[in-house]
């Protein structure tokens, strides 16, 4: 699998490219539908940079956390930004960030978040075609003829039939994508697009770590995303509770 494109003296990632182009596409989809919904498309452009930055540092902490050996024996890993970005922590992050920036900017957080988090599962089936030319986020191995074999990655063991669990994760974020669109389009009460991502994607998540065989942190018989995707369900099955009773007031 080829994830490095070199052009004259410049080396463009896949991975990085794929990342840019889920990033560009959650804003313009957003952007598109906001102004359908008559939302403010600079509050949005506000949430967009929040949720970069934000998403970038959430990414970086929990990867850490997951880590925190491997940091404390050798700290130069902080330093290193082109591999270790954890895709809830990046989740976590951008909500927490975009939250704060609702609340300055005194606008309505909930309508702006089942706006944003349709075309932010779009953009995590992009950022996975990105795991996927990196050889990142792996499977397990398996003799199925739907593998997937490596030669050249820095992060899947080469010449190992492995099944293809980023594909498989953007297919879902992809469906998950097109699937909140549409039934945002039936005007849902305030609150049941968000809680149906977080529905959604947390038990999509938690069934393909069951095929995942990267390290990624362990509680007992979970993984940590595993763990994460509990939680997640949790506010999703409460927010989705919440936002029915209060649609039948």
């Amino acid at each position: 699998m080829i994830n490095d494109i070199q052009i004259g003296p410049i080396t463009l990632h896949m991975y990085g490219i794929m990342i840019a182009i889920g990033y560009i596409s959650a804003f313009l989809i957003s952007e598109k539908r906001a102004k359908k919904q008559g939302l403010n498309p600079d509050v949005l452009y506000g949430i967009f940079w929040c949720a970069v930055f934000g998403g970038a540092l959430g990414s970086k902490i929990l990867y850490y956390t997951v880590n925190i050996r491997q940091v404390i024996a050798n700290p130069s890993i902080i330093f290193n930004f082109r591999n270790g970005w954890v895709v809830y922590g990046g989740i976590i992050g951008g909500v927490f960030a975009s939250f704060l920036y609702c609340r300055i900017k005194k606008v309505d957080f909930v309508a702006y978040l089942d706006l944003v988090l349709p075309a932010v599962a779009f953009a995590q089936g992009c950022g996975r075609i990105g795991c996927f030319f990196a050889g990142c986020c792996y499977g397990r191995e398996t003799e199925s003829v739907l593998g997937i074999t490596y030669s050249h990655s820095n992060f899947a063991p080469n010449g190992v039939k492995l099944i293809p669990t980023q594909i498989y994760s953007s297919i879902g974020d992809f469906a998950i994508a097109f699937l909140l669109m549409a039934y945002a389009k039936k005007k849902p009460a305030k609150g049941k697009v968000a809680a149906g991502y977080c529905v959604l994607y947390s038990v999509g998540r938690f069934i393909i770590e069951m095929f995942r065989n990267d390290y990624r942190g362990e509680y007992g018989p979970l993984s940590t995303s595993q763990l994460i995707s509990v939680f997640i369900l949790a506010i999703g099955i409460g927010m989705y509770v919440w936002a029915a009773k209060r649609q039948s007031k």
